[in-house]
């Protein structure tokens, strides 16, 4: 694949993350979460776009969906969001041996961490790494049991560049990653990614399919 460029935004960081989120629909590069990896067990796609900028400071995406189901049971940060209306966002340094994974329900409730595979050296962020993670929701940070129908919902997060990269010294900066859109333990079952993934079972832990995302200038 050709590598993605997110633009540079100034001072994006100043801004309310809603605020950002609005620039970002706008200005931000944008990809579709689209790619079916299981289409015989698992066929749903909910619609999923990806918007993204970047700062001196931070990295920001906002991801929109429109989907079967509407589910947040994890209220707090490192539950399971992964079972609910969820998104993710997976990179690694080139050269480095451990990879980071974001992953946020529809209310932005997150579960975060480095790691060297799905069950395989994970150290997941502290309390003080997590708060340093802004996010928006569209919806109320409240506990929503399953619901049946057609939802629309946003959310955004700011990842400080320090946080992916602790030897940032600055851009272009290029990354290994791969986008997400799932809902494990929903009546609709999905694990769909922006770059495609030749596993025989789903499974988003594979940084041999990221692709590549370049921070530009």
């Amino acid at each position: 694949m050709n590598s993605l460029h997110i633009p540079y935004r100034k001072s994006f960081d100043d801004l309310p993350l809603e605020e950002v989120a609005q620039r970002l629909l706008k200005e931000g590069v944008v990809l579709s979460i689209d790619q079916v990896n299981w289409p015989r067990k698992y066929p749903d796609c909910p619609e999923t776009k990806v918007f993204m900028a970047h700062d001196e400071q931070s990295l920001y995406i906002l991801f929109g969906v429109k989907g079967k189901q509407l589910r947040a049971l994890a209220v707090e940060d490192q539950q399971a969001v992964w079972e609910d209306s969820c998104v993710e966002f997976f990179c690694q340094e080139f050269g480095k041996p451990y990879y980071m994974n974001f992953e946020v329900n529809c209310i932005g409730v997150m579960a975060a961490a480095r790691r060297l595979g799905q069950n395989e050296g994970v150290n997941l962020l502290s309390l003080e790494e997590m708060s340093r993670i802004r996010r928006f929701s569209s919806l109320k940070n409240e506990k929503i049991e399953e619901k049946d129908g057609v939802f629309e919902w946003k959310v955004g997060i700011s990842i400080p560049l320090r946080l992916i990269c602790p030897d940032f010294d600055g851009f272009p900066l290029p990354l290994q990653a791969n986008f997400y859109k799932c809902a494990d333990g929903t009546k609709s079952p999905h694990f769909v990614s922006w770059q495609p993934i030749d596993l025989p079972q789903p499974l988003f832990h594979c940084p041999e399919f990221f692709g590549t995302i370049i921070l530009d200038a």
